[in-house]
């Protein structure tokens, strides 16, 4: 044979398929493409050196790995179906006297034309694109923009060479199916069905099972830390479930139409149907993927919008002041007036040199320990709180009664061992509260109240407990002690206030503030070396100074977000159209006979609608019900982020499946068409 005729044959067999081959081809760009712009951005030199650039180019590096994985998954899945529908042309080579050998060479000879189509025009249109999406992200960043086009030769390397790997590895997976058929199975394979599963109803009661497990999981877990630890458990749990259910509940419920003389035999029931049910087992995996893509697009792009459209009100949970400053003491008695007089006065001094005043101060102490609860009782030396029973971890603050009442405008009042209690993430229902094995806490009742912000980045929930003697209570649990035998406590003063200034000049501030209390207390031990500082620890924290980083993790996220919702929903509008092509040529023949006896184009027509409308909306309907009961979840999640606001979460949701489910419609259309030409021979009465 000529050289040249293999790769005639690839390129007509590509041509030939179009339909088959260009919505792959396309795929195949638009994954190059995705990889090249992130890998582009999470090296940008320009996007690293603006403010919070760093921290977003953690986030991508992280969209790299995810979108390198999801790409390869992705293009085998949807390289079977161009196999399975290639492989009778592939027989009749073989019958005609082609071998094995031959084949593979037009085999060869496709997957290199499909992967430098694809790794070139992808790398091009990522290369322009890259811009826009540099252009973005220093919009998202809040920094100048710079005109200029630069391409990363790093990243287009990497590009290069993930995508030869997952070309190289789909066809040693195509020489693989080619090796081990035969001429006669390889002609035949389009027209081969599937068996319906065995024991449908215990596949369909066990996946029924597992999700309504997934279902409590997400409803009634209540610690953010808890969710974390068993969030993935669930999303697995989900998609187990999911697949038994499309595939054992599709069957079943095929065969119940059956059954139902009334609603089995019409005309536009009767030939989908029982179409249907001889393929309903891989119908249903690729339903069930559907879905899964779905949900996962629900999620992540429903989260992401709503942490980046709340992000000022998110960092405003984390510093509630402009700014923050914390000091640390191993106990009470080491608390000095003079020292904190004198803070204080280094605070009004570099306010007065930019004629600003101090607002909305806080000014309280505190002592905190982590301790791990079980039936009211909180232990603080059990190991548990570090290993298997970090679900029950609590972050424990015991503030002055006084400074509460000055704090937040109240005249509480306590007697004995009465306290106030705030919590947050997780209630605390009980009436005591028993700390480290001493006299218990009698909760008077449950309050507000507005900390620095700590309890808002602990995964654990915090319980705030005002009590009415401090100083003598610090002293008593001034003896805790944790696992390894040190002390459980700290007694922190915080301090913190708002400034009516930009957020050049808070920044500044903030500066010099740090600089001449760091600057004193240095002064302060060198006087003398013998001397211990009451202030063992000290902590700055600005809002203004943390902006970008906050703004950049959350615009990163958001970005990567929105990028990963389009790569999954093309992927879902993919499988879906594969789903319906691959389909369509197997009902072709029987529709063609259907014609022939008196079928009509309408009632084809009603046919199909009934058959696509039937099956594929069901992945739609079971993402919402996944989203509607992960949503808790999710929201407790999100809480670690500083989100706070349900009602806003709740709203992006609705709005993200509104939108989806519309893109969803769209979908549907497009692919119903393409089953009904092809099973219609493309003729329109």
């Amino acid at each position: 044979m000529k050289h040249n005729l293999y790769p005639k044959l690839a390129w007509t067999g590509i041509r030939k398929n179009s339909r088959l081959y260009l919505p792959y081809i396309l795929t195949c760009i638009g994954m190059v493409m995705m990889f090249y712009i992130v890998s582009f951005l999470s090296s940008s030199e320009y996007l690293a050196s603006c403010k919070g650039g760093k921290d977003m180019q953690m986030i991508l590096e992280l969209g790299c790995g995810v979108i390198g994985f999801f790409a390869a998954i992705f293009l085998f899945y949807t390289n079977s179906f161009l196999m399975r529908r290639r492989k009778k042309e592939f027989g009749l080579y073989n019958i005609l006297g082609m071998g094995k050998w031959n084949i593979a060479r037009v085999l060869l000879w496709e997957t290199f034309m499909i992967a430098v189509i694809s790794i070139v025009v992808g790398s091009v249109g990522g290369i322009l694109l890259s811009k826009v999406a540099e252009l973005c992200m220093i919009n998202i960043l809040g920094a100048e923009a710079l005109f200029f086009m630069r391409v990363d030769t790093a990243s287009i390397g990497n590009t290069v060479i993930l995508f030869s790997i997952i070309f190289v590895l789909i066809l040693l997976n195509a020489l693989r199916q080619l090796h081990f058929a035969n001429p006669i199975e390889l002609l035949h394979s389009e027209n081969t069905g599937e068996r319906p599963p065995r024991a449908n109803w215990i596949f369909a009661i066990l996946g029924a099972g597992i999700l309504g497990g997934a279902y409590y999981l997400a409803v009634t877990l209540e610690n953010p830390l808890e969710v974390i630890m068993l969030f993935f458990v669930a999303v697995i749990m989900v998609i187990v479930a999911t697949y038994l259910l499309f595939i054992a509940g599709s069957v079943t419920i095929c065969k119940a139409l059956q059954k139902n003389k009334k609603y089995y035999y019409r005309t536009n029931h009767f030939v989908s149907v029982s179409s249907m049910v001889y393929r309903m087992k891989r119908n249903g995996a690729g339903l069930a993927s559907i879905c899964i893509l779905c949900t996962m697009v629900l999620v992540m792009v429903s989260s992401t919008v709503c942490l980046y459209v709340g992000k000022e009100e998110s960092m405003r949970e984390r510093y509630p002041r402009d700014i923050n400053l914390r000091a640390g003491y191993k106990e009470v008695n080491a608390i000095s007036d003079k020292e904190i007089k004198t803070i204080q006065g280094i605070v009004a001094e570099t306010l007065s040199e930019y004629q600003r005043t101090e607002e909305n101060r806080m000014d309280y102490l505190r002592m905190e320990t982590a301790a791990i609860e079980k039936d009211g009782v909180f232990r603080t030396e059990d190991p548990g709180v570090y290993g298997s029973g970090a679900g029950k971890v609590w972050q424990i603050y015991l503030i002055p009664l006084e400074d509460y009442n000055r704090l937040m405008g109240e005249n509480e009042e306590l007697s004995g061992r009465e306290v106030l209690l705030y919590t947050t993430r997780k209630s605390y229902k009980k009436e005591k509260i028993f700390l480290g094995g001493h006299e218990p806490f009698t909760v008077k009742k449950n309050v507000d109240f507005v900390d620095d912000g700590e309890a808002t980045m602990t995964i654990v929930p915090s319980m705030f407990i005002m009590v009415k003697d401090f100083d003598g209570i610090v002293e008593e649990f001034g003896k805790l002690v944790n696992y390894a035998g040190d002390s459980a406590c700290a007694v922190q003063w915080i301090y913190a206030f708002d400034l009516a200034a930009d957020d050049e000049e808070q920044v500044e501030i903030h500066d010099k503030i740090k600089k001449k209390v760091l600057d004193y207390l240095k002064e302060l031990t060198d006087e003398d070396s013998a001397k211990k500082v009451g202030i063992t620890s000290i902590s700055f924290e600005g809002a203004a100074k943390e902006r970008e980083t906050f703004y950049a993790l959350f615009g990163g996220l958001f970005f990567l977000g929105i990028l990963l919702g389009i790569v999954f929903v093309f992927a879902a509008v993919l499988i879906m159209y594969y789903k319906q092509i691959s389909e369509g040529y197997e009902d072709q023949a029987r529709f063609e006979i259907m014609q022939k006896v008196g079928m009509t184009k309408s009632e084809i027509r009603k046919s199909v609608n009934s058959q696509v409308i039937t099956v594929f909306f069901l992945p739609l309907v079971a993402a919402g019900m996944h989203l509607s009961f992960a949503f808790p979840m999710v929201q407790k999640c999100l809480l670690l982020f500083g989100l706070v606001d349900v009602k806003l979460l709740v709203l992006v949701t609705l709005i993200c499946f509104l939108v989806f489910a519309i893109l969803y419609v769209l979908a549907y259309r497009v692919t119903s068409h393409s089953y009904y030409s092809i099973v219609s021979g493309g003729r329109e009465s």
